[in-house]
C-alpha cells in the first residue's frame, strides 16, 4: 500500500513538473503578451468606433442644417415681424425631421420654443432633453455677407447652426491604460450653413 501511495505521489509530481516546464516556455510569454496588449487593443477599438460615430453624427448634422437653410432661403420674410414667425418654425421642423429621419435623438427639438434675440432676426431653440447635454438650434434670417465682385454687393442670407452634445465612450476605457486620465465625457459637435434668401 505504501508503494502505491509512493508511486501515485511521484506520478503527480512528475505531472506537476511537466506542467511547470510547459509554463516556463514560450506559451507563458504568449499569455503575458495577451494580458498586456488586450487593454491597448480595446482602447484602440473603442476609440475608432467612437471617432467614427462622431464623424457620422457631424455629417448628419450638416445634412439637417442644410435642409433647414435650403427651406429658409425659399421662405418669405414677410412674417419675420411676428413674435413667432411660421417661416422660422418651418425651418425648425425641417431640421427636426432630418434628425429624426437619421435616427438621431432629437432631444425634444420638436417641442422646443424659440427665443428671439433682442436685436436682429435671430431665433434660438434650446432642447434640454438630451441624455448628454443641451441641443441648440439657431436660425438667423437676417444674416448678410459681401460678394467678392467689384463692386462688392451685400447679400441677405439665412444662417442656420446647430450644436449637439455627443457622449464619448473613449474616456471610460482610456483609464484601463492610464488610471489618472481625465478626458471630456461630452463634446458639443457644431455645424452651420448659410444660404442666400431668394424671396
Amino acid at each position: 500500500m505504501a508503494d502505491l501511495v509512493k508511486a501515485n505521489g511521484s506520478t503527480m509530481r512528475s505531472r506537476w513538473a511537466a506542467r511547470v516546464r510547459r509554463c516556463a516556455g514560450t506559451e507563458a510569454a504568449q499569455v503575458v503578451e495577451l494580458a498586456v496588449s488586450l487593454p491597448l487593443l480595446l482602447v484602440i477599438a473603442i476609440g475608432i468606433t467612437d471617432f467614427g460615430t462622431a464623424l457620422n453624427l457631424k455629417h448628419q448634422l450638416i445634412i439637417a442644417v442644410r435642409e433647414g437653410a435650403r427651406l429658409a432661403s425659399n421662405q418669405s420674410t414677410a412674417d419675420l415681424t411676428n413674435p413667432a414667425p411660421a417661416s422660422v418654425d418651418a425651418v425648425r421642423q425641417a431640421v427636426d425631421g432630418s434628425l429624426v429621419g437619421a435616427k438621431i435623438n432629437d432631444c425634444g427639438l420638436s417641442a422646443a420654443v424659440a427665443t428671439q434675440a433682442a436685436t436682429g432676426l435671430v431665433w434660438t431653440y434650446t432642447a434640454s432633453g438630451c441624455p448628454a447635454g443641451t441641443l441648440t438650434l439657431t436660425i438667423d434670417r437676417g444674416s448678410t455677407f459681401l460678394t467678392t465682385g467689384s463692386p462688392p454687393v451685400t447679400v441677405e442670407a439665412t444662417h442656420v447652426s446647430i450644436s449637439y452634445p455627443f457622449q464619448w465612450r473613449f474616456n471610460g476605457v482610456i483609464t484601463l491604460l492610464v488610471p489618472g486620465a481625465r478626458y471630456s465625457a461630452v463634446s458639443q459637435i457644431t455645424t452651420d450653413v448659410t444660404m442666400q434668401n431668394l424671396n
